[in-house]
Protein backbone atom coordinates (compact mmCIF):
# COMPACT_ATOMS: atom_id res chain seq x y z
CA UNK A 1 0.00 0.00 0.00
CA UNK A 2 1.46 3.67 -1.12
CA UNK A 3 1.24 6.42 1.47
CA UNK A 4 1.33 10.07 -0.01
CA UNK A 5 4.32 11.63 1.01
CA UNK A 6 3.69 14.83 3.31
CA UNK A 7 6.55 17.33 4.00
CA UNK A 8 4.79 19.16 6.83
CA UNK A 9 5.25 16.24 8.84
CA UNK A 10 6.73 17.17 12.16
CA UNK A 11 7.47 15.47 15.51
CA UNK A 12 3.40 16.87 16.97
CA UNK A 13 1.92 14.40 14.49
CA UNK A 14 3.78 11.72 16.05
CA UNK A 15 2.76 10.67 18.94
CA UNK A 16 5.34 9.02 21.34
CA UNK A 17 4.75 7.69 25.02
CA UNK A 18 1.71 9.21 25.50
CA UNK A 19 1.34 10.11 29.31
CA UNK A 20 -0.28 7.08 30.22
CA UNK A 21 2.25 5.10 28.95
CA UNK A 22 4.92 6.58 30.75
CA UNK A 23 6.86 4.59 33.00
CA UNK A 24 6.58 4.14 36.40
CA UNK A 25 10.12 3.59 37.29
CA UNK A 26 9.25 2.94 41.47
CA UNK A 27 6.30 0.27 40.65
CA UNK A 28 6.80 -0.98 36.81
CA UNK A 29 8.81 -4.83 37.16
CA UNK A 30 11.56 -4.61 34.50
CA UNK A 31 12.51 -8.06 34.00
CA UNK A 32 9.84 -11.57 34.34
CA UNK A 33 11.27 -12.33 37.09
CA UNK A 34 10.13 -9.35 39.16
CA UNK A 35 6.94 -9.75 37.07
CA UNK A 36 3.91 -11.65 39.37
CA UNK A 37 1.33 -13.53 37.92
CA UNK A 38 -0.01 -15.02 34.90
CA UNK A 39 2.65 -17.69 35.13
CA UNK A 40 1.45 -19.37 31.39
CA UNK A 41 1.96 -16.20 29.60
CA UNK A 42 5.24 -15.44 31.25
CA UNK A 43 6.57 -18.72 30.38
CA UNK A 44 4.79 -18.29 26.52
CA UNK A 45 7.30 -15.09 26.43
CA UNK A 46 10.17 -15.91 28.11
CA UNK A 47 10.25 -18.96 26.13
CA UNK A 48 9.92 -16.79 22.27
CA UNK A 49 12.42 -13.90 23.72
CA UNK A 50 14.88 -16.15 24.65
CA UNK A 51 14.84 -17.92 20.88
CA UNK A 52 15.23 -14.81 19.13
CA UNK A 53 18.09 -13.60 21.62
CA UNK A 54 19.89 -17.14 20.58
CA UNK A 55 18.46 -16.99 16.53
CA UNK A 56 20.09 -13.33 16.80
CA UNK A 57 16.59 -12.35 15.28
CA UNK A 58 14.16 -9.99 16.10
CA UNK A 59 10.96 -11.57 18.00
CA UNK A 60 8.02 -12.50 16.49
CA UNK A 61 5.18 -9.41 16.54
CA UNK A 62 2.84 -9.85 19.88
CA UNK A 63 -0.20 -9.41 20.25
CA UNK A 64 -1.60 -9.06 23.66
CA UNK A 65 -5.50 -8.92 24.87
CA UNK A 66 -7.38 -9.17 27.34
CA UNK A 67 -9.33 -6.53 30.01
CA UNK A 68 -7.51 -3.18 30.68
CA UNK A 69 -5.48 -2.94 33.59
CA UNK A 70 -3.79 -6.13 33.58
CA UNK A 71 -0.69 -5.09 32.56
CA UNK A 72 -0.08 -4.84 28.95
CA UNK A 73 2.11 -1.70 28.90
CA UNK A 74 4.60 -3.38 31.22
CA UNK A 75 4.96 -6.63 29.62
CA UNK A 76 5.88 -4.64 26.45
CA UNK A 77 8.57 -2.71 28.48
CA UNK A 78 9.70 -5.85 30.00
CA UNK A 79 9.91 -7.49 26.72
CA UNK A 80 11.89 -4.50 25.14
CA UNK A 81 14.54 -4.91 28.20
CA UNK A 82 14.99 -8.62 27.83
CA UNK A 83 15.73 -7.94 24.25
CA UNK A 84 17.92 -5.14 25.02
CA UNK A 85 16.17 -2.95 22.40
CA UNK A 86 14.76 -0.15 22.27
CA UNK A 87 11.27 0.83 23.61
CA UNK A 88 9.33 3.33 21.56
CA UNK A 89 4.85 3.67 22.15
CA UNK A 90 1.52 5.19 20.73
CA UNK A 91 -1.77 4.72 20.90
CA UNK A 92 -4.07 3.35 18.51
CA UNK A 93 -6.46 7.02 18.39
CA UNK A 94 -3.03 8.81 18.36
CA UNK A 95 -2.34 7.30 15.02
CA UNK A 96 -5.34 9.09 12.28
CA UNK A 97 -3.30 8.83 9.12
CA UNK A 98 -0.98 6.43 7.60
CA UNK A 99 1.59 8.92 7.64
CA UNK A 100 1.32 9.61 11.08
CA UNK A 101 3.54 5.90 11.35
CA UNK A 102 6.62 7.58 9.33
CA UNK A 103 8.04 9.01 11.86
CA UNK A 104 7.68 6.28 14.41
CA UNK A 105 9.38 3.23 12.05
CA UNK A 106 11.90 4.64 10.68
CA UNK A 107 13.24 5.93 13.70
CA UNK A 108 13.41 2.09 14.86
CA UNK A 109 16.63 0.97 15.37
CA UNK A 110 17.17 -2.76 14.82
CA UNK A 111 15.01 -5.30 17.12
CA UNK A 112 13.62 -2.42 18.61
CA UNK A 113 9.63 -2.63 20.11
CA UNK A 114 7.18 -0.73 19.20
CA UNK A 115 4.34 -0.84 21.37
CA UNK A 116 0.60 0.30 20.39
CA UNK A 117 -1.95 0.41 22.92
CA UNK A 118 -5.77 0.00 22.51
CA UNK A 119 -4.93 -0.96 18.53
CA UNK A 120 -7.84 -2.07 17.94
CA UNK A 121 -8.81 1.37 17.76
CA UNK A 122 -6.52 1.85 14.76
CA UNK A 123 -8.29 3.35 11.28
CA UNK A 124 -8.88 0.92 8.70
CA UNK A 125 -5.92 2.20 6.45
CA UNK A 126 -3.58 2.53 9.10
CA UNK A 127 -3.97 -0.97 9.99
CA UNK A 128 -3.70 -2.35 5.96
CA UNK A 129 -0.28 0.33 5.94
CA UNK A 130 0.81 -1.93 8.83
CA UNK A 131 0.48 -5.02 6.84
CA UNK A 132 3.72 -4.63 4.80
CA UNK A 133 5.63 -2.89 7.55
CA UNK A 134 4.94 -6.24 9.95
CA UNK A 135 5.37 -9.13 7.42
CA UNK A 136 8.63 -7.14 4.54
CA UNK A 137 10.17 -4.57 7.04
CA UNK A 138 9.09 -1.92 4.03
CA UNK A 139 6.91 0.71 3.77
CA UNK A 140 5.81 2.65 0.17
CA UNK A 141 6.13 6.16 -0.20
CA UNK A 142 4.33 8.40 -2.98
CA UNK A 143 5.44 11.26 -4.07
CA UNK A 144 4.29 14.01 -5.78
CA UNK A 145 0.71 13.48 -7.50
CA UNK A 146 -1.47 13.26 -10.77
CA UNK A 147 1.47 12.33 -13.69
CA UNK A 148 4.58 12.79 -11.55
CA UNK A 149 3.08 10.68 -8.50
CA UNK A 150 5.92 8.15 -8.12
CA UNK A 151 5.96 5.47 -5.46
CA UNK A 152 9.33 4.88 -3.36
CA UNK A 153 10.65 1.70 -1.43
CA UNK A 154 11.84 2.22 1.86
CA UNK A 155 13.30 -0.45 4.11
CA UNK A 156 13.07 -0.64 7.78
CA UNK A 157 14.92 -2.00 10.77
CA UNK A 158 13.62 -5.23 11.76
CA UNK A 159 11.40 -4.77 14.93
CA UNK A 160 8.82 -6.23 17.18
CA UNK A 161 5.00 -4.67 17.05
CA UNK A 162 3.36 -5.56 20.22
CA UNK A 163 0.01 -4.46 20.12
CA UNK A 164 -2.55 -4.57 23.11
CA UNK A 165 -6.15 -4.65 22.78
CA UNK A 166 -9.34 -5.11 24.94
CA UNK A 167 -11.59 -6.09 22.38
CA UNK A 168 -9.68 -8.65 20.09
CA UNK A 169 -12.71 -9.19 18.19
CA UNK A 170 -12.48 -5.81 16.17
CA UNK A 171 -9.12 -6.23 14.64
CA UNK A 172 -9.07 -7.83 11.26
CA UNK A 173 -8.61 -11.87 10.80
CA UNK A 174 -5.87 -10.48 8.03
CA UNK A 175 -4.12 -8.31 10.96
CA UNK A 176 -4.22 -10.52 14.12
CA UNK A 177 -2.74 -13.66 11.46
CA UNK A 178 0.40 -11.30 11.53
CA UNK A 179 1.09 -11.55 14.89
CA UNK A 180 2.97 -14.92 16.15
CA UNK A 181 2.53 -14.54 19.24
CA UNK A 182 -0.88 -14.03 20.73
CA UNK A 183 -1.58 -14.22 24.27
CA UNK A 184 -4.50 -13.06 26.31
CA UNK A 185 -4.12 -11.77 30.23
CA UNK A 186 -6.59 -13.01 32.55
CA UNK A 187 -8.09 -11.48 35.96
CA UNK A 188 -5.24 -11.83 38.42
CA UNK A 189 -5.90 -14.23 41.71
CA UNK A 190 -6.14 -12.37 45.26
CA UNK A 191 -3.10 -13.75 46.45
CA UNK A 192 -1.07 -12.11 43.30
CA UNK A 193 -2.84 -8.84 44.17
CA UNK A 194 -1.87 -9.46 47.58
CA UNK A 195 2.00 -10.08 46.49
CA UNK A 196 1.68 -6.95 44.27
CA UNK A 197 0.08 -4.43 46.78
CA UNK A 198 2.88 -5.60 49.38
CA UNK A 199 6.03 -4.87 46.66
CA UNK A 200 4.59 -1.48 45.89
CA UNK A 201 4.11 -0.15 49.24
CA UNK A 202 7.88 -1.68 49.69
CA UNK A 203 9.13 0.56 47.06
CA UNK A 204 7.07 3.33 47.86
CA UNK A 205 7.80 2.93 51.58
CA UNK A 206 4.63 2.30 53.08
CA UNK A 207 4.61 -0.07 55.63
CA UNK A 208 1.60 -2.50 54.85
CA UNK A 209 0.75 -5.34 56.95
CA UNK A 210 -0.62 -8.52 55.10
CA UNK A 211 -4.11 -8.67 56.43
CA UNK A 212 -3.82 -5.07 54.83
CA UNK A 213 -2.71 -6.39 51.99
CA UNK A 214 -5.28 -8.70 51.39
CA UNK A 215 -8.02 -6.74 52.16
CA UNK A 216 -6.19 -4.04 48.82
CA UNK A 217 -6.25 -7.74 46.85
CA UNK A 218 -9.98 -8.22 47.69
CA UNK A 219 -11.20 -5.05 46.98
CA UNK A 220 -9.15 -4.47 43.58
CA UNK A 221 -11.13 -6.40 40.50
CA UNK A 222 -8.72 -8.81 39.67
CA UNK A 223 -6.38 -5.83 38.14
CA UNK A 224 -3.28 -4.86 39.27
CA UNK A 225 -4.18 -1.27 38.00
CA UNK A 226 -6.46 -0.61 40.28
CA UNK A 227 -4.79 -2.46 43.65
CA UNK A 228 -1.27 -0.12 43.28
CA UNK A 229 -3.48 2.85 42.71
CA UNK A 230 -5.21 2.06 46.03
CA UNK A 231 -1.72 1.42 47.34
CA UNK A 232 -1.09 5.22 46.49
CA UNK A 233 -4.45 6.32 48.45
CA UNK A 234 -3.53 4.34 51.70
CA UNK A 235 0.06 5.90 51.55
CA UNK A 236 -1.49 9.19 51.53
CA UNK A 237 -4.07 8.63 54.00
CA UNK A 238 -1.40 7.08 56.17
CA UNK A 239 0.36 9.76 56.34
CA UNK A 240 -1.88 11.72 56.28
CA UNK A 241 -3.45 10.35 59.70
CA UNK A 242 0.22 10.58 61.37
CA UNK A 243 0.36 6.76 61.35
CA UNK A 244 3.57 4.27 60.96
CA UNK A 245 1.84 1.11 59.58
CA UNK A 246 -1.33 0.89 57.30
CA UNK A 247 -3.11 -1.89 59.01
CA UNK A 248 -6.37 -2.95 58.31
CA UNK A 249 -8.61 0.03 60.34
CA UNK A 250 -6.46 2.50 58.09
CA UNK A 251 -6.92 0.34 55.09
CA UNK A 252 -10.80 0.35 55.77
CA UNK A 253 -11.15 3.75 56.34
CA UNK A 254 -9.34 4.67 53.17
CA UNK A 255 -11.62 2.23 51.14
CA UNK A 256 -14.86 3.38 52.60
CA UNK A 257 -13.51 7.23 52.00
CA UNK A 258 -12.90 6.24 48.13
CA UNK A 259 -16.48 4.61 48.31
CA UNK A 260 -15.35 0.91 47.62
CA UNK A 261 -16.82 -1.52 49.57
CA UNK A 262 -15.72 -5.08 50.59
CA UNK A 263 -17.27 -6.62 47.54
CA UNK A 264 -15.37 -4.06 45.16
CA UNK A 265 -18.53 -2.28 43.99
CA UNK A 266 -17.77 1.64 43.47
CA UNK A 267 -20.55 4.26 44.15
CA UNK A 268 -21.57 3.81 39.71
CA UNK A 269 -22.11 -0.08 40.45
CA UNK A 270 -24.11 0.40 43.13
CA UNK A 271 -26.21 3.29 40.95
CA UNK A 272 -26.67 0.86 38.00
CA UNK A 273 -27.55 -2.08 40.57
CA UNK A 274 -30.28 0.59 42.60
CA UNK A 275 -31.69 1.09 38.84
CA UNK A 276 -31.95 -2.31 37.80
CA UNK A 277 -33.43 -3.53 41.08
CA UNK A 278 -36.57 -0.65 40.22
CA UNK A 279 -36.75 -1.90 37.34
CA UNK A 280 -37.42 -5.18 38.44
CA UNK A 281 -37.32 -8.13 35.80
CA UNK A 282 -39.13 -6.37 32.73
CA UNK A 283 -35.39 -5.26 32.00
CA UNK A 284 -33.39 -2.16 31.36
CA UNK A 285 -31.94 -0.76 27.91
CA UNK A 286 -28.29 0.52 27.96
CA UNK A 287 -29.33 4.39 26.56
CA UNK A 288 -32.33 4.21 29.07
CA UNK A 289 -29.42 3.16 31.84
CA UNK A 290 -26.70 5.76 30.46
CA UNK A 291 -29.25 8.69 30.78
CA UNK A 292 -30.48 7.57 34.60
CA UNK A 293 -26.73 7.32 35.73
CA UNK A 294 -25.62 10.58 33.42
CA UNK A 295 -22.92 8.52 32.27
CA UNK A 296 -21.63 7.00 28.85
CA UNK A 297 -22.86 4.37 27.60
CA UNK A 298 -19.25 3.05 26.40
CA UNK A 299 -18.16 3.68 29.95
CA UNK A 300 -20.78 1.82 31.03
CA UNK A 301 -19.97 -1.40 29.11
CA UNK A 302 -16.44 -0.73 29.60
CA UNK A 303 -15.66 -0.16 32.86
CA UNK A 304 -18.55 -1.15 35.23
CA UNK A 305 -20.43 -3.95 33.23
CA UNK A 306 -17.92 -6.43 32.83
CA UNK A 307 -16.58 -6.78 36.61
CA UNK A 308 -21.10 -6.81 37.69
CA UNK A 309 -21.53 -9.64 34.96
CA UNK A 310 -18.40 -11.43 36.02
CA UNK A 311 -19.41 -11.01 40.03
CA UNK A 312 -23.19 -12.69 38.20
CA UNK A 313 -24.74 -9.21 39.87
CA UNK A 314 -25.95 -8.53 36.91
CA UNK A 315 -27.16 -10.20 33.66
CA UNK A 316 -28.09 -9.25 29.92
CA UNK A 317 -31.16 -10.76 28.29
CA UNK A 318 -33.41 -9.68 25.11
CA UNK A 319 -35.01 -7.43 27.08
CA UNK A 320 -32.12 -5.78 28.70
CA UNK A 321 -29.99 -5.39 31.43
CA UNK A 322 -31.60 -6.86 34.76
CA UNK A 323 -30.41 -7.69 38.04
CA UNK A 324 -29.80 -11.25 39.16
CA UNK A 325 -30.87 -12.91 42.42
CA UNK A 326 -27.36 -12.38 43.99
CA UNK A 327 -27.43 -8.48 42.41
CA UNK A 328 -30.83 -7.88 44.45
CA UNK A 329 -29.64 -9.05 47.52
CA UNK A 330 -27.46 -6.58 47.67
CA UNK A 331 -29.77 -3.75 46.94
CA UNK A 332 -32.41 -5.85 49.33
CA UNK A 333 -34.83 -6.51 47.10
CA UNK A 334 -36.30 -10.66 46.55
CA UNK A 335 -36.70 -11.36 42.88
CA UNK A 336 -37.79 -14.69 41.48
CA UNK A 337 -35.58 -14.35 38.31
CA UNK A 338 -35.76 -17.66 36.80
CA UNK A 339 -33.80 -18.58 33.81
CA UNK A 340 -32.62 -15.57 32.07
CA UNK A 341 -31.05 -16.02 28.77
CA UNK A 342 -27.97 -14.02 28.36
CA UNK A 343 -27.40 -12.27 25.16
CA UNK A 344 -25.09 -13.76 22.53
Amino acid sequence: MAIEFRPALTREHVAESPPHLAPDPALRPQRFSEFTGQPALVCNLTTAVTAARQRAEPLDHVLLSGPPGLGTTTLAQILAHELGSGFHATSGPALDRPADLVGLLTSLQPRDVLFIDEIHRLPRAVEEYLYGAMEDFRLVILLDKGANARSVPLDLAPFTLVGATTREGLLSAPFRARFGVQERLDLYAADDLAAIAAEAARRLGLALDAPAAGMLAQRARGTPRMVLRLVRRVRDHVQVAGATIADERLTAEALERLGLDERGLMLQDRRILEILGRAGLTGTGLKALAVALGEDERTIEDVHEPFLIREGLIARTPRGRVLTALGASITGLTLDEGTLPLEA
